[in-house]
């Protein structure tokens, strides 16, 4: 069976706002307890409407750890205690070492500034071969395409895309790859 490789209009700045979207995950998980040290301005909630537990606004974190630096940039942090989960509104990282390997996990959507929307539920990035990858199923949403399969591999070092397994493209009109 063929497979389909869409050619991204530049695969190195959507390999690096993947990246930014994992570490962003990995530092939620990490960065929960180090949230309300660090926030800005903090507000309980009480019974607010989002029925988080804890509200924060204007997180900024930056940290070293492994000898990667990050920076975590957020709106708002909306604490949920009894579910052990941490939402956050409006985010941006900035990882400072690409070499690092990263796994996000459950849920993965990611959404480039270009436009590009990916889903799947595993997401790996492995830095030394400059490669983004998933064995799950995998969906591509752009410019009135949509490109689905069970597996995605993103090379940034030969600029090479390669959606695999059944595949499944659909153009309601032409696509901006």
């Amino acid at each position: 069976m063929p497979l389909y490789k869409p050619r991204l209009s530049d695969p190195r700045r959507l390999a690096g706002v993947i990246l930014a979207v994992v570490a962003v995950f990995v530092v939620a998980v990490v960065g929960t307890l180090v949230l309300k040290s660090r926030a800005g301005r903090v507000e309980a909630t009480g019974g607010a409407a989002s029925g988080a537990d804890l509200r924060i606004k204007e997180v900024e974190l930056e940290e070293v750890s492994d000898g990667v630096r990050w920076r975590l940039r957020a709106e708002e942090a909306l604490v949920f205690k009894p579910e052990g989960r941490t939402a956050l509104k409006k985010i941006a990282v900035d990882v400072f070492e690409r070499a690092g390997n990263v796994e996000i996990r459950r849920n993965v959507v990611l959404t480039s500034s270009d436009g590009l929307r990916l889903e799947t539920s595993v997401l790996r990035w492995q830095g030394a071969e400059r490669r983004l990858w998933t064995d799950a199923p995998v969906r591509l949403w752009r410019d009135g395409a949509v490109v689905s399969g069970t597996a995605l591999d993103v090379r940034t070092r030969d600029d090479r895309t390669t959606v695999a397994g059944r595949v499944r493209a659909t153009f309601t009109r032409i696509p901006a790859w």
